[in-house]
């Protein structure tokens, strides 16, 4: 599977969305430089209060830019960082991928993908019925499907623009799920 970077965000400060970059540089084991979600343990500020030490999953939210087109068909006009992800892409099934899948990012940037973002009512502040569209009971099933994205570590770091390719490596059978990181 190959796809493609449409878009790289990064912010310095806590906010919902990230304004877009001409590139950004991914930092081995840490994450964006100059993102305020960088750092070997979680960065996410909800989860620092009660978990300051675990390690940070977290790293990088990659959005697939598909999910704005459906959303547009629903009435939500969502564009690239706005979301708060790091990097948008197209041309990937993200929501699709095992645990450990590798996504090789441009000329050297690899990331491993550690799990599904698991979206927060944040979202509906940002547009009202919005989290309602990302995070979906399956009422046949009662299980939950999350549509924004799934988040990584970087494995090895570079620089990330858009227009960069994607290739997914597929990590060892079995595959696990993703699940909520």
């Amino acid at each position: 599977m190959t796809g493609q970077v449409t878009a790289v965000s990064r912010n310095e400060v806590y906010s919902f969305s990230k304004p877009n970059r001409e590139s950004i540089t991914l930092l081995t084991g840490l994450g964006v430089e100059g993102d305020v979600h960088a750092g070997t343990t979680i960065r996410h500020q909800f989860r620092m209060t009660y978990e300051p030490d675990l390690p940070n999953l977290r790293q990088v939210h990659l959005m697939h830019e598909e999910l704005f087109d459906e959303l547009a068909v629903k009435g939500f006009q969502v564009a690239a960082g706005q979301l708060g992800e790091n990097v948008t892409t197209r041309g990937v099934d993200l929501l699709g991928l095992p645990t450990g899948a590798l996504l090789h990012v441009g000329e050297q940037a690899v990331l491993e993908v550690t799990g599904l973002r698991n979206p927060c009512a944040k979202i509906n502040g940002f547009r009202e019925g919005l989290l309602g569209e990302v995070f979906v009971l399956d009422p046949g099933s009662g299980e939950f499907t999350f549509k924004s994205g799934v988040m990584a570590v970087v494995h090895r770091g570079g620089a990330v623009r858009p227009g960069d390719a994607i290739r997914v490596e597929a990590p060892h059978l079995p595959h696990r799920p993703l699940e909520r990181v």
